[in-house]
C-alpha cells in the first residue's frame, strides 16, 4: 500500500514532503525479471549503462523466476552484480516484487525496472530517472510510442489506449501507457509497493500510487524491434480480463464504499421502478389485477441493494484497519530491508542473503 490514512489532499501533501532527490553517493539498481531468457538477456545487458548522471554507482539485478535454461549462468557471465532466484516460476508480479525487495536491501536509492527481451532502449534510462533525481516524482513511467510500434496490431493499439484511459480515471493520474514495464521508483515508493495480483504489476502499482497521493510522472521512451512474442499477452481476451480484474480489485481495496454503493444502486433503482410502476397502475390508472410478482421482485431487489450497501460499510471499516496494518508493514520493511552491506561469503546471489524477506510473507494478505 502507499501512504498515510486521510483525505486525498492530505495524502498529496504528505507525498510532496516525501519526495526528495537521492543523497550523495546514490546507488541506482536496474532490475530485470527473467524467465528462460538466456537468448535475449545478453543483448539487454549489453545495452545497460554503468554510469548515469546523479548516481555514484549503477548496478544490475536479475530476478530468475524459476528458469529451466541457462539464464543464471548467462547473467553471471555478463557481469550482473546481483542475482536472486525463485525455486519455481511464480509469475511476473512476484518476480517484480522480489526484485524491489532485493534492490532495497542492497541499498538502492532508485530502482529502474526493465524487460529482459530488450523491448526498451536502455539509453532512455537517464531521462527515466531524471524526475526522481530532481525530486519531482516518486514513480516515473516510460511512455512508449504505441502508434508507431509495428508489432502492435490496430486492435491492440486501441485496447492499449482504452486500458490506459481507464487506469488514468481510476488512479487520478496522467499516465498514457499504463502497460509499460519501463519505470523508475524512488526508494520511498519502492518501500510502499504491495501487490495483490499475481499476473502483472503495471496497472496495480499506478492505481495504488495515484489513490495514495504519490507523484507520478511520465517521460517518452523509445523501443527496440521485438525479439520474441510477448509472454504476458498470449491472447487479447485473457489480457483484457486479467487487466479488468486488477482494476476492480484495486477499486475494492481502496474505495470499497464507493464500489459497493455503485453496485448496490443498480438493484435498488430497479426495485424502486417496480414500486413506482405498482403505485401508478394501482392508484393512478386504477387497473385491476394481481401484481404480486412485481412486488415480490421489488422487495427482493431492494433487500439485495441494501445488503450490498451494508457490505460496503463493513468493507470501508475493514479498509481503514487495513491501511493501519499497511503502515505497520511499511515500517517493518524499512527495518528488514535496510542495506545489508557487503555480501556474505558463500552467497552466489551477491546480496548477502534474503532471509529477512521471509518475514514479510506474514503480512502479504493484509
Amino acid at each position: 500500500m502507499f501512504g498515510p490514512v486521510g483525505g486525498q489532499d492530505e495524502r498529496v501533501a504528505a507525498a510532496a514532503e516525501r519526495v526528495s532527490a537521492p543523497p550523495s553517493g546514490a546507488l541506482l539498481i536496474i532490475q530485470i525479471p527473467c524467465f528462460n531468457e538466456e537468448e535475449t538477456l545478453p543483448v539487454t545487458l549489453a545495452d545497460l549503462p554503468r554510469e548515469v548522471a546523479g548516481f555514484d554507482r549503477v548496478e544490475w539485478l536479475v530476478i530468475d523466476d524459476g528458469s529451466s535454461d541457462r539464464t543464471v549462468e548467462v547473467a553471471r557471465a555478463c557481469g550482473v552484480d546481483h542475482i536472486v532466484s525463485h525455486p519455481v516460476n511464480r509469475g511476473l508480479a512476484a518476480a517484480f516484487t522480489t526484485g524491489l525487495e532485493a534492490a532495497l536491501r542492497a541499498g538502492a536509492d532508485v530502482v529502474v525496472n526493465t524487460d529482459a527481451d530488450n523491448q526498451y532502449v536502455a539509453a532512455c534510462i537517464p531521462d527515466l530517472v531524471a524526475p526522481v533525481v530532481d525530486g519531482r516524482a516518486d514513480l516515473v513511467i516510460g511512455e512508449r510510442p504505441i502508434e508507431s510500434i509495428e508489432e502492435f496490431s490496430a486492435v491492440k493499439k486501441r485496447l492499449q489506449r482504452i486500458g490506459s484511459w481507464v487506469v488514468r480515471v481510476f488512479s487520478h493520474s496522467d499516465v498514457r501507457d499504463a502497460a509499460s514495464g519501463f519505470r523508475a521508483f524512488s526508494r520511498e515508493a519502492a518501500l510502499h509497493v504491495q501487490l495483490h495480483g499475481r499476473y502483472s504489476y503495471t496497472m496495480e502499482t499506478i492505481v495504488q500510487a495515484g489513490w495514495e497521493g504519490l507523484r507520478i510522472a511520465t517521460v517518452p521512451v523509445r523501443v527496440n524491434p521485438a525479439t520474441r512474442p510477448s509472454r504476458l499477452v498470449r491472447s487479447l481476451p485473457s489480457y483484457m480480463f486479467r487487466s479488468a480484474q486488477t482494476i476492480v480489485r484495486s477499486f475494492v481495496l481502496y474505495k470499497p464504499f464507493r464500489f459497493f454503493f455503485g453496485v448496490g444502486a443498480l438493484p435498488i433503482a430497479l426495485g424502486m421502478l417496480l414500486v413506482v410502476r405498482w403505485v401508478v397502475l394501482s392508484w393512478v390508472v386504477q387497473q385491476h389485477g394481481t401484481r404480486v410478482p412485481s412486488l415480490v421482485a421489488a422487495a427482493v431487489l431492494l433487500l439485495l441493494g441494501f445488503q450490498i450497501w451494508i457490505f460496503g460499510v463493513v468493507a470501508d471499516l475493514l479498509s481503514a484497519n487495513r491501511r493501519i496494518l499497511s503502515e505497520l508493514r511499511v515500517a517493518m520493511r524499512r527495518r528488514t530491508l535496510a542495506p545489508s552491506g557487503p555480501p556474505a561469503a558463500g552467497h552466489a546471489d551477491g546480496l548477502g542473503g534474503l532471509d529477512g524477506l521471509d518475514d514479510l510473507d506474514d503480512l502479504d494478505g493484509v
